[in-house]
């Protein structure tokens, strides 16, 4: 009888992370040994389980170096994207609230923002980007003079992977009198964020994408804000019975990635840097897409012109486990608004794959990922061309 085949090579670390199995066993204790409701005082299970969630809004104020008041706790990075949002609009003494934003923000931030300007809550100023996704911080402060109450920009890019310069950004806002809101789903825990020293009013961050679990997250927000009275309330705020297995596991992948991930993002980055060199000697044609000075430790986005992306993921199903781009576009007909925001090509567009190394992709991997990759390419090449004969 043959062997199994061994499970496709996980290279989509930007959708999300297997969770870490120490992580997995605070969340399982909470669970079964500390289970109290956190809002119960009367007993001492309640008082465990309320310090726990006490120990865990201090791992995550050091993980982006915050006041532990600061830190709110929510479902994820798209409910503290809303519930921000929300709150600035709230706080707008002359509405409507005028928003910058870039056009490659993620979904949750350009939605949740077309949602209210619909609404007429929101007008929108648009900040520009390069064809590497940098941002044009010389149009931020343009429209910044001009008179903006939000700016809206994320700290790395989900897609290609570019860091933006957020400490900048949150000084021109602040000479501005605007707030800014940070969403740092992608880089929080795997670059240094100061959300205190840089002035960000908001940060969203989610569990599942630091080795935590789905389904719980965090906004950092300055103590003063009260964001009780919002229509969607804060889990862990109020009166609701706080999530304390999903509050406990998101600690714990802060706590985790404060001290772990100088050493993790130096080994992704090599592993990366391997990859990409593989791929590009054994791809002819391939492209590299963004900043590569300037980005995530473990994203490496290519594309390959004349090779759809459907055709690759497809045939690597079963192998390698990549992606096209965003896992909240996963499916859709549309090309991805970040690299149209780019200007790139439509034939780059349709042939970009998003590649993610993580904390646990092996070396072995790396090199048995490209070799797939190329193969695969390879394949769909000669069946291409004997088509086109």
């Amino acid at each position: 009888m043959s062997a199994p085949s061994p499970p496709p090579i996980y290279l989509d670390y930007h959708a999300t992370t297997p969770v870490d199995p120490r992580v997995a066993a605070v969340v399982l204790r909470a669970m079964t040994t500390d289970f109290g409701n956190a809002n119960s005082a009367e007993h001492v299970y309640g008082e465990v389980a309320a310090e726990l969630v006490r120990e865990a809004r201090c791992h995550v104020a050091t993980l982006v170096r915050t006041d532990p008041e600061a830190v709110n706790f929510t479902s994820g990075s798209s409910e503290s994207i809303r519930l921000a949002v929300a709150d600035a609009i709230s706080r707008c003494s002359d509405p409507p609230l005028r928003v910058a934003v870039t056009k490659v923000e993620h979904r949750a931030v350009l939605d949740t923002v077309a949602a209210h300007e619909a609404r007429g809550e929101v007008t929108v100023r648009w900040v520009p980007v390069d064809c590497r996704a940098r941002l044009d911080l010389a149009a931020l402060e343009a429209a910044c003079s001009e008179g903006v109450d939000l700016v809206c920009v994320m700290a790395a890019n989900n897609e290609v992977g570019t860091l933006y310069p957020v400490e900048e950004v949150g000084r021109i806002a602040s000479r501005a009198g605007a707030r800014t809101l940070v969403d740092a789903t992608q880089a929080a825990g795997h670059v240094p964020i100061e959300a205190a020293a840089w002035r960000i009013t908001y940060l969203t961050l989610s569990a599942h994408k630091i080795y935590g679990p789905k389904g719980v997250g965090a906004l950092i927000a300055p103590s003063e804000l009260d964001l009780r009275p919002l229509h969607h309330r804060v889990p862990g705020v109020g009166d609701g019975t706080p999530n304390v297995p999903g509050i406990v596991g998101l600690g714990e992948a802060c706590r985790l990635r404060s001290i772990e991930f100088s050493v993790d993002e130096s080994r992704m980055a090599i592993q990366r840097d391997r990859l990409e060199a593989l791929l590009l000697a054994g791809v002819d044609g391939l492209v590299v897409n963004g900043d590569c000075e300037h980005r995530l430790s473990n994203n490496l986005h290519v594309a390959i012109p004349g090779v759809p992306n459907n055709a690759v993921i497809a045939r690597l199903r079963r192998h390698v486990a990549l992606s096209s781009g965003a896992a909240c576009s996963s499916g859709a007909e549309a090309p991805s608004h970040v690299l149209q925001a780019m200007g790139l090509s439509k034939e780059v567009q349709e042939a970009a794959l998003r590649i993610g190394t993580g904390k646990f992709t092996t070396d072995e991997e790396v090199e048995r990922a490209a070799e797939q990759i190329t193969n695969t390419v390879a394949v769909i090449r000669d069946v291409l061309q004997g088509a086109s004969v």
